[in-house]
């Protein structure tokens, strides 16, 4: 039988090694300091407690907020970057403290020392959002600074066109600075915004400067709206800026209108008046007006009297108009608009004369009859009875017409004129002696056919009759008869050519068929 020498045999029971280290006790502030040190973006809570794939994700998850942040421009980080990356912040945080309340940290040993690390790391993402602010801010002024130029484009390309062409681009170019005067006050585009609205009004209202006035007046009128939604205190002086030039405007394209016979200076003077009643070009615009009827009074006694007396009718017209649309003024207006009616009913007058030699005997007529209806007390009315009746004589004997009349009366000739028609008649006669007389209607006369006048021996006025007549004295020469229907017959009037000589009786005679005809 064999034995043991050491001694009986005894079996013992090894447990086996863990395969990581055993977990530690809980411990809030190592959980804290792992949070903190998550909520710096770099993951460096993960990398205390040994989680490389979640630190990994965290880097990832900056990376990319980077990407979309930088660099800075005015618009900023899209909210939802932002907000996602918040969150995503928020669970590593809270996921790191869970992960930290019972795992040791690799570095450093001590929880509180791990917790102020997290702290001071929080410098940061502090650091970097500010930092972010700061380039974003600048980009923000760089934006607004780039809005300022292009408006400032915008005006300096409509100082190459006229107003109509530019009003758009100068209303943007204007809407740009008022944003950034009001939505933008502390910007240093904003700063520039006074030093560019006085070039804005230099550029719109350069028309002006150029002293072309009528082409001023609209953008001077413009100028006057921006303080309506431009603050006051953005423009200064800037406010009143157009008044004096846009009175002056006004002013001066009136006159040249009224100056050049143009209709449209009633509407410059009535806006002047009425805009800017105590201005100083306010105060020219009755001597200007007084200016052009004296002008138009004197250019009646010139080469185009009837051009002049149309200028004087528009004039009066025109001055009425102005009057009622300008109550302070309208005394004196009043008696320039009475004034241009009566000289351009004179001037009537010398009107007809000149068509009368120009050969237009039933403008002249017409033009005379108007005058003797317009002045009832001219020293010219008996020369224009004589003319008047002379150019309707001229209308169908043109040889009448070479002649004015003259105011001489009576002659040592005389000539019976004889009705021999059932019709009055009106009998005309101009050349040495102008006049006019009209006979009555014969009541046993009749109205010849035109056959009658075809027979031979047909003499009018040698019945026996007892004519209606009137004898006349004229001067040798050369006078010229119309004998015509009177009233509203339409029938076409006689006409005879007398050459009287000393030592002869003669005698018309008037008689009707189906036309007026006349003999002697």
């Amino acid at each position: 039988m064999s034995g043991n020498p050491y001694g009986p045999y005894q079996q013992f029971n090894v447990p086996p090694m863990p395969s990581s280290p055993p977990p530690a006790p809980p411990d809030g502030l190592r959980a804290a300091a792992v949070a903190l040190l998550n909520l710096s973006g770099l993951g460096l809570g993960y990398a205390l407690v040994r989680r490389w794939v979640l630190m990994a994700a965290c880097w990832v998850a900056t990376v990319v907020l980077l990407l979309v942040a930088l660099p800075a421009d005015a618009d900023g980080v899209p909210g939802a970057a932002l907000a996602g990356y918040a969150v995503f912040l928020l669970l590593a945080a809270v996921h790191g403290a869970i992960a930290g309340l019972r795992t040791r940290l690799s570095w450093p040993g001590r929880a509180p020392l791990a917790l102020l690390l997290g702290v001071l790391l929080l410098a940061v993402p502090a650091g970097a959002a500010l930092g972010y602010g700061n380039a974003h801010d600048e980009a923000v002024e760089r934006s607004l600074l780039d809005r300022l130029e292009r408006a400032d484009h915008l005006v300096t390309a409509g100082s190459r066109h006229t107003f109509a062409e530019a009003r758009s681009d100068y209303g943007t170019a204007l809407d740009v600075y008022r944003d950034l005067a009001v939505e933008h006050s502390g910007s240093r585009a904003a700063e520039q915004v006074p030093d560019r609205m006085r070039t804005y009004y230099e550029t719109v209202g350069a028309a002006y400067g150029h002293k072309d006035y009528c082409a001023a007046i609209d953008p001077l009128k413009y100028l006057r709206t921006v303080p309506r939604t431009m603050p006051r205190k953005q423009l200064g002086s800037l406010t009143r800026w157009p008044d004096d030039r846009l009175a002056t405007s006004l002013y001066e394209c009136g006159a040249s209108s009224l100056a050049n016979g143009e209709a449209d200076w009633v509407t410059k003077f009535g806006d002047l008046l009425d805009t800017f009643p105590q201005s100083a070009p306010a105060g020219e615009v009755v001597p200007a007006v007084d200016s052009a009827v004296k002008k138009a009074e004197k250019a009646v006694g010139g080469g185009e009297p009837c051009a002049a007396v149309e200028q004087l009718r528009s004039l009066n017209t025109r001055i009425t108009e102005l009057s009622g649309a300008a109550p302070d003024a309208a005394g004196d207006l009043g008696k320039a608009a009475g004034r241009a009616d009566r000289s351009g009913d004179a001037g009537e007058y010398a009107c007809g004369v000149d068509q009368y030699k120009d050969g237009d005997f039933a403008a002249a007529q017409k033009t005379m009859d108007q005058f003797l209806a317009d002045n009832k007390h001219s020293g010219n009315r008996d020369r224009a009875k004589k003319t008047s009746i002379a150019a309707e004589v001229a209308q169908t004997l043109p040889a009448a017409g070479k002649k004015l009349p003259t105011t001489a009366s009576g002659g040592s000739i005389s000539v019976t004129v004889k009705n021999d028609s059932p019709d009055d008649v009106t009998v005309l006669y101009t050349g040495p002696v102008t006049g006019s007389f009209t006979l009555k209607g014969c009541g046993s006369c009749r109205t010849y056919t035109l056959a009658d006048t075809l027979l031979v021996g047909f003499k009018p006025c040698h019945g026996g009759k007892n004519y209606p007549q009137r004898t006349i004295s004229l001067p040798v020469g050369t006078t010229y008869f119309v004998h015509k229907p009177h009233g509203d017959s339409t029938a076409t009037p006689g006409s005879d050519t007398a050459k009287l000589r000393s030592g002869y009786i003669y005698t018309e005679c008037a008689y009707t068929t189906q036309t007026l005809g006349s003999g002697y």
